[in-house]
């Protein structure tokens, strides 16, 4: 009797994980190659998408699309063009970063990070929303350098301006895409230890990852908009 009850409860487990298919851009390093790691691990289907693949992807077994530019349209309808299934969960993780200090702030560098971090997310969204399945979820990987009330040591000009934007872009197409019960969240990663920061930070990607990924599965229709840190405290705009 308690082995038949033992099974059943996995059976019923098993039963309760539905697999859904995520598509994943910046996929070939770093946040992103980890989110399709434990995606993977989970039994979810991955688009991995990225300009160039890595070993490190090529070996998780995902379904990798490279050549990809998040910043050209031609190059997100090429990607649309290649999606066979609709995406339940698409997460813009993408991202540059650049130190620009008053006084030798390149603007190229700026206006790179504003094309990648901020522009980027709301152009993949846009291209791929025919591509979104009913109830899909929208997931914006920005940062509390964004955050205006947050801000206490200044610089990373061009960084903090992308990261600011993006917010306001994700706070917008929560509003837009409520009609269609698609929600969408803006989520801090934390410091993490990537090639980005330099390798330095207070978490790796196998925890930032994480933390991510049980954010967005607590993004609903009722919270749709929010700005969250991985570790689930609710960010300052």
């Amino acid at each position: 009797m308690l082995r038949s009850t033992y099974v059943n409860q996995l059976i019923q487990k098993k039963k309760a994980i539905v697999m859904k298919n995520y598509l994943v851009t910046g996929a070939n390093r770093g946040i992103g190659l980890e989110l399709c790691r434990q995606l993977k691990a989970q039994g979810h289907h991955v688009i991995a998408v990225c300009r160039s693949s890595s070993e490190e992807l090529d070996q998780l077994g995902v379904n990798v699309v490279e050549g990809i530019d998040v910043t050209n349209q031609q190059s997100l309808q090429q990607l649309c063009d290649q999606l066979d299934q609709d995406i339940d969960v698409l997460v813009n993780n993408a991202g540059i970063l650049a130190r620009n200090e008053l006084g030798e702030i390149d603007y190229i560098t700026v206006k790179q990070q504003y094309e990648v971090n901020a522009i980027g997310p709301l152009m993949v969204t846009e291209k791929l929303l025919p591509k979104l399945s009913k109830s899909a979820k929208v997931a914006i990987i920005t940062s509390r350098m964004g955050s205006m009330a947050d801000n206490d040591s200044g610089g990373f000009y061009g960084y903090r301006m992308s990261k600011a934007a993006v917010n306001m872009a994700g706070t917008s197409l929560a509003i837009d895409l409520k009609p269609k019960n698609i929600a969408v969240g803006l989520f801090h990663p934390g410091y993490v230890q990537t090639d980005m920061t330099g390798h330095q930070g207070f978490v790796d990607t196998t925890h930032a990852a994480k933390g991510l990924l049980a954010r967005i599965d607590e993004l609903t229709m009722e919270n749709t908009g929010g700005f969250w840190h991985a570790d689930g405290e609710q960010l300052p705009w």
